[in-house]
């Protein structure tokens, strides 16, 4: 028997974000374990896309065969409450959510509040949800109003890799990885590092400057401002192999993220055994062990450059977090481990 399902995504899945990189790997390994996938292109714009966006997005969905069970990527799912409930009555709807829309930096008061209610409303015609984080189930089950019992976690997996050997030249070499936008949190970061000028550091930027400009201004004017244009390397987006080669040449992984529905950059960081400064927000705690990094709570540099001071002035506590992510790295789950779970989801109620 063949085993199909749709899977939805707003706009080109090889988008270079975290959300998208666990669709298309999830979409891989479930075709590894004998699915046919049906990719559903949405269209872009999404969380923003619209009514014209909505019409595009509801004549997509009701072109995927009757009968076939569709995974719905949460950042179109949320704000497709009519789509969804009308889809539901002959189809079977799979919600997969990264984090809640409601929790993107940068939004007004409204728009998180109209976020929340359209989520809340999609959700309730998701026969299963499918989560990325224990801290995403519980959030949806307390808020959301999404039963337990139809909310499933299907964690980020990771692949092998070689451990950090770090740079080995006497600067101490630290990392962020992710998009240049509001919630991970840059400008924090920033202004923490422009505190701790006195120490030797160096630090490289990869992620995608393309997805909000304002926010790629603001990162490039705050490195100007604080006078650390030779100390900052902001590459923008870059191939896997560049990425590889980054972790494998970082001394410390630091991220100031204002909030993380699991935060997959920062399980790579633990699995090249790195020690990682960050913050508490959302799921970063689920996802780093805590001998393995120093969380601060968010939109705090103060708190930020206090524990960057303490772990790049201490090679001996850089060694001891390091070991603690080596020895996290054993038991984090695999990408087949994640996908198992996430086609017992669609077995159960296709």
């Amino acid at each position: 028997m063949v085993r199909r399902v749709a899977f939805a995504v707003p706009g080109d899945l090889a988008t270079a974000t975290g959300g998208y990189a666990y669709d298309r790997r999830m979409i891989s390994e479930l075709k590894h374990l004998g699915w046919e996938i049906e990719i559903v292109d949405l269209g872009g714009g999404f969380p923003f896309a619209g009514s014209e966006g909505e019409s595009k997005a509801r004549s997509c969905l009701q072109n995927v065969p009757a009968g076939r069970p569709i995974v719905i990527d949460g950042l179109a799912f949320g704000v497709l409450p009519q789509v969804a409930a009308e889809l539901s009555r002959e189809r079977v709807l799979i919600a997969l959510v990264h984090h809640p829309l409601a929790l993107e930096s940068g939004l007004s008061a409204r728009q998180a509040e109209q976020f929340r209610a359209s989520e809340r409303a999609a959700l309730a015609s998701a026969r299963a949800v499918i989560v990325t984080s224990p801290t995403t189930a519980r959030l949806l089950a307390a808020e959301y109003e999404v039963a337990a019992d139809r909310i499933s976690v299907a964690c980020p997996g990771v692949d092998p890799v070689p451990l950090a050997r770090g740079s080995g030249d006497g600067l101490l070499r630290l990392l962020s990885v992710g998009a240049i936008v509001p919630r991970k949190g840059y400008d924090v970061l920033i202004a923490a590092l422009a505190a701790l000028k006195d120490l030797h550091w160096h630090l490289t930027i990869a992620g995608d400057r393309s997805r909000d400009a304002e926010a790629a201004a603001r990162l490039d004017s705050d490195i100007r401002r604080f006078g650390l244009a030779d100390r900052i390397s902001v590459l923008g987006a870059v191939s896997g192999e560049q990425l590889d080669e980054l972790y494998l040449e970082s001394d410390l992984f630091t991220l100031a993220s204002r909030y993380e529905g699991y935060g997959m950059v920062f399980s790579e960081a633990v699995a090249h055994g790195l020690p990682i400064v960050g913050t508490d927000a959302g799921a970063i705690s689920d996802t780093v062990p805590p001998r393995a990094g120093l969380l601060v709570a968010p939109d705090n540099p103060d708190a930020f450059a206090n524990a960057l001071r303490r772990v790049i002035e201490s090679p001996q506590q850089r060694r001891r977090m390091a070991a603690a992510s080596r020895e996290a790295a054993r038991k984090l789950p695999t990408w087949q481990d994640s996908a198992k779970i996430f086609a017992a989801v669609i077995e159960a109620i296709a």
